[in-house]
């Protein structure tokens, strides 16, 4: 327990000070009866009230004084909240291979709208973030819950060149990880090399409540190796739901001058779910995509959070002093 404006609970001392104005009121009473009873004049301490009773509203009044005194102080208690949460990584192969036509109209745009039917149905509690990859990897969207924003990058993404798949995996663990307040494990200096990432700065613990959402053809011809990169995810327990854009047959697509053949590799996509905990989704099969909606959860945690209680002393104190001024109506006919 911690209060924000300690320094008022010096009014404290205020409340042994009220405790012993009332027992010297009490023992004058008591001094009146004794030395008046036998008069008739003052009725005879025999046959009053009992002192316990006498005394019950009194000390109602000084509890909730003292209560009250404690809510003005501001108090703040650390409270074990559950909370929906969870950050996903929208992570975009922008290759050359994503022009190709084998799912209408391209590659990339049936991406986009994958990528922007998951972001509309996600809970608002859950931050999105995007990065982009082709022969290198960025982040484009830092994790957020402005929908509106994440919607717009999306937009943005155009096809580029080669495919490194290794880099984007690592780029969006990166941002997870940065996202969590650890230390970055891809640094300026080993950027072009995500391969190796420095063994001082890799952070322990694990990341439970985020996701990384992979669009790709699965297509792969730069290194990082994406093995390697899944077997990361998976000690950072980080789950990888791959969704595979394009078809088995594949398409023929002119890059940079070259004519290439362009298919979707549906066993490397499915060997990394499989291995960080995710599922595989192909996006040509529109019931199969709808599953990933159901199968990313946002996790249920419990955080400590730290949280003003003053609402709930102060109720406390008014509900004492209701009590106690029940009580004297009730037995004696007067508020104390």
């Amino acid at each position: 327990m911690s209060f924000i404006w300690s320094s008022l609970l010096y009014l404290l001392v205020c409340v042994p000070l009220l405790m012993l104005l009332y027992m010297r009121i009490q023992r004058q009473r008591r001094d009146v009866a004794a030395r008046y009873g036998s008069l008739g004049l003052a009725p005879d301490s025999s046959r009053s009230t009992t002192s316990s009773r006498r005394t019950l509203p009194a000390i109602l009044f000084l509890i909730g004084i003292t209560i009250l005194i404690l809510s003005l102080a501001r108090p703040q208690a650390t409270i074990s909240l559950p909370k929906i949460e969870g950050t996903v990584i929208l992570t975009f192969d922008v290759s050359g291979s994503m022009a190709a036509d084998d799912l209408k109209p391209t590659r990339m745009e049936a991406a986009k709208t994958a990528a922007r039917d998951f972001v509309e149905n996600q809970p608002t509690t859950v931050l999105i973030g995007v990065v982009a990859f082709s022969d290198g990897g960025i982040t484009v969207q830092a994790p957020t819950e402005k929908r509106d924003e994440i919607l717009a990058t999306i937009d943005r993404l155009v096809p580029r060149r080669g495919t490194s798949l290794g880099n984007g995996m690592l780029v969006a663990l990166n941002t997870i990880v940065v996202d969590a307040g650890d230390p970055p494990f891809l640094s300026t200096t080993n950027f072009s090399d995500p391969s190796q990432p420095e063994p001082g700065s890799v952070p322990e613990g694990w990341y439970p409540s985020a996701a990384i959402v992979l669009l790709t053809d699965g297509e792969n011809n730069q290194s990082p190796d994406p093995v390697a990169a899944a077997d990361l995810a998976a000690d950072f327990g980080v789950r990888i739901y791959t969704v595979g854009i394009g078809s088995a047959e594949g398409a023929t697509i002119t890059v940079e001058g070259f004519t290439v053949h362009s298919q979707l590799n549906e066993h490397l996509l499915q060997y990394i779910a499989a291995t960080t905990g995710g599922v595989y989704y192909n996006a040509g099969n529109e019931d199969q995509l709808l599953r990933i909606y159901d199968d990313l959860v946002p996790k249920l945690s419990i955080k400590k959070e730290e949280m003003e209680v003053t609402f709930l002393f102060a109720a406390i104190g008014m509900l004492l002093f209701l009590v106690g001024g029940a009580i004297s109506l009730l037995w004696f006919g007067r508020v104390p």
